[in-house]
């Protein structure tokens, strides 16, 4: 994966100054991590934001694997924006707080997984189009996530924590 640095400020983010009150407003709300994943899952599928908070150099993505860039950090949340090109994955991960997300372009596609007997199996699969939103937390989230597509997939990912120092990764799985 590689994080982008020296990102547009976020007034030059068409939309993302008032996608953030939205989300700061469900962060306030007293809740289950789980209520507010799906709160912001809600606000994301009505605000809609498109792949134009990236620039276009943004949005060509790196061949050298998927791309982080991060628009908002602050105490109670991060919004981070992240670019897949064809065939790049993650490897299989969970994470230490509450994420949502909506795919902006493309299709992503999520490995579901599950511990058996202290083993690893895979339990689901979903292929996710442009406008999907889906909102989880731990400790049901161990995935991974890959551009299965022949074109640019990107996502926007807003993760319950001010990530602006690390990453909202708890930890790595070995498939089998």
């Amino acid at each position: 994966m590689t994080i982008a640095s020296g990102t547009p400020a976020t007034h030059s983010r068409p939309g993302l100054a008032e996608l953030i009150e939205k989300i700061r407003r469900c962060a306030r709300q007293e809740s289950e991590p789980l209520v507010t994943a799906r709160r912001v899952a809600d606000v994301l599928a009505e605000h809609r934001p498109g792949a134009h908070l990236l620039t276009a150099a943004e949005r060509a993505g790196s061949a050298d694997g998927y791309t982080r860039h991060t628009l908002h950090t602050e105490t109670a949340f991060s919004i981070s924006a992240v670019v897949w090109r064809p065939g790049q994955i993650t490897e299989i991960h969970d994470h230490l707080v509450w994420c949502s997300f909506v795919v902006l372009q493309g299709t992503e596609t999520e490995n579901i997984f599950d511990l058996d007997g202290g083993r690893l199996v895979q339990v689901d699969r979903r292929e996710r189009p442009a406008g999907s939103v889906s909102g989880t937390a731990p400790p049901d989230d161990i995935h991974q996530v890959h551009n299965t597509g022949d074109t640019v997939a990107i996502t926007l990912h807003v993760y319950g924590a001010d990530l602006s120092q690390g990453t909202s990764v708890r930890r790595t799985y070995q498939p089998g």
